[in-house]
């Protein structure tokens, strides 16, 4: 059975991480603007949720960049 190394310019284990860290940072971004825009719908009391589906989208496009920003860095 082989031996996983884990060395300083990265293995599968390293690759691993930061592949699932930049998941998890995708899902926090728009987490969190889903959330303000429920807020928001919330306290304005609107029947349809445009402002939640409004922000997600927008998380969406933010976690978008940041994860290709991500993927271009060396």
């Amino acid at each position: 059975m082989k031996e996983v190394r884990n060395n300083k310019e990265g293995g599968p284990a390293s690759s691993f991480v930061k592949y699932s860290s930049i998941g998890f940072q995708m899902l926090a971004t728009i987490g969190l603007f889903a959330f303000i825009g429920y807020k928001i719908d919330e306290y304005q009391q609107n029947d349809k949720p445009i402002i939640t589906a409004i922000l997600s989208l927008i998380g969406v496009l933010i976690s978008l960049y940041q994860v290709v920003k991500q993927l271009n860095k060396k």
